[in-house]
């Protein structure tokens, strides 16, 4: 029947002044024949999942949309074509959304995300030992990283780049901890810098899988599967090797470097108890301003008098105002953005990834800065550090094998 009345309506529309007959009665018509209809059912044009839209909870049937001005007596009667066509001839398809190049290819975004994230960190390795060697002051210069960081900080919310979340005590009793852990390990890891090449430093740090490992067992009280255990004496076996024939070789160094594995190792524990609804930008925001107030005394007590004294002035006279000045502030840019970019590139991947990523990380810094400051390493060294890299990477990858087993299991 409504077939008829819109076939009707076609080929009598020049000579019909006006639509007689209301949509709402063709569609009570229609629902009558219909019913009364039992030889054959008979199922509406357009329904859901046909093509027919949904406007304000009431369903179009995409056969004709007659013209307003049709519909109200105008001089212009025409029949719109079907939707679909109509919306073609304008361009795209309703309903289909643009997907943006960056979109559709997502790996691109991700794998910019890595080598930035690789590219800062080296930049800050070498920027850093390279100020060391001019102005050995690790405690002074942990503080401009820091100091630095926040500056960017404050500036990022004054902006709304990101919006500043609000924080209370309760918040704040929660993250000092975690703080002052990061304190004490960016201050330790910065005078195993000054003291000892690059290299090694980060060869000592490969055994901080190992402390993570000690205290989830003999602190936290979890089980380490025996697997993770076995994949860490490598590491060990590697850092010995690398120790006993490293030529920069110190205690000071060497001793740094460990209360570094062992305070980010405590920062691990406190993070997973300061699990909170705010976003990890704001997180790393406040965790750096609760730094920088933690690691001003030290730097005033220990270097304080001597900065005062020679320091300041023997760096500007080896390199200048300008040169000094402006090798602390992209120093402290690099620290803090390297940082950033990590947090944000490790939020975007898989636990897998996520370790094979940081242990190439390790392996970048380690190459690139032998490259660069032409530290001589022994065979034995050399060796070492490969097997320590290597042990990293199959305590990592076992254990994100093991996180991933352990989450599908909970979906389950």
């Amino acid at each position: 029947m409504e077939s008829r009345v819109l076939l009707r309506a076609t080929a009598n529309v020049v000579g019909i002044p006006k639509l007689r007959r209301p949509i709402g009665a063709i569609h009570r018509q229609f629902s009558t024949a219909s019913s009364s209809s039992s030889s054959f059912s008979v199922k509406p044009i357009g329904g859901i999942g046909e093509g027919a839209n949904l406007i304000s909870g009431r369903q179009l049937r995409p056969i004709l949309l007659l013209d307003s001005s049709a519909i109200n007596g105008g001089e212009k009667r025409e029949i719109l074509k079907p939707v679909k066509a109509a919306a073609a001839e304008g361009g795209d398809t309703a309903g289909e959304a643009k997907v943006g190049f960056l979109a559709k290819y997502p790996w691109l975004v991700t794998g910019f995300f890595f080598f930035m994230w690789y590219f800062l960190n080296v930049i800050f390795n070498i920027l850093n030992k390279k100020i060391y060697n001019y102005f050995p002051y690790p405690y002074f210069v942990s503080v401009i990283h820091l100091f630095v960081g926040v500056v960017y900080c404050l500036i990022s919310w004054s902006v709304g780049l990101p919006k500043r979340a609000p924080i209370d005590s309760n918040l704040l009793k929660v993250l000092i901890p975690v703080a002052v852990c990061h304190a004490i390990g960016h201050v330790t890891s910065n005078v195993s810098f000054a003291a000892v090449a690059v290299s090694f430093t980060h060869t000592i740090k490969a055994l901080e899988p190992f402390f993570n490992a000690a205290a989830s067992q003999f602190i936290m009280g979890q089980s380490i599967p025996i697997t993770l255990w076995l994949s860490l004496a490598p590491v060990v076996l590697g850092v010995a090797m690398a120790s006993l024939t490293e030529l920069s070789f110190n205690w000071l160094g060497f001793i740094s470097a460990m209360i570094s594995n062992i305070s980010f190792t405590y920062r691990s524990i406190f993070s997973k108890k300061a699990m909170t609804d705010m976003d990890s930008t704001n997180v790393y925001a406040y965790i750096s301003i609760i730094a920088l107030f933690v690691c001003i005394p030290p730097a005033i007590i220990v270097e304080g008098p001597k900065l005062l004294n020679h320091g300041f002035a023997d760096a500007i006279a080896k390199v200048g105002m300008t040169k000094f000045i402006s090798d602390l502030f992209w120093v402290g840019m690099f620290y803090h953005l390297y940082n950033q970019l990590a947090t944000n590139t490790l939020e975007r991947v898989a636990p897998l990834t996520h370790a094979v990523g940081n242990v190439l990380k390790r392996v970048f810094v380690i190459g690139f800065s032998i490259v660069i400051f032409g530290n001589k390493i022994s065979t034995q060294t050399g060796i070492g550090t490969g097997i320590a890299i290597a042990g990293v990477a199959m305590y990592s990858i076992i254990k994100a094998k093991i996180e991933e087993e352990k989450r599908q299991g909970k979906k389950a």
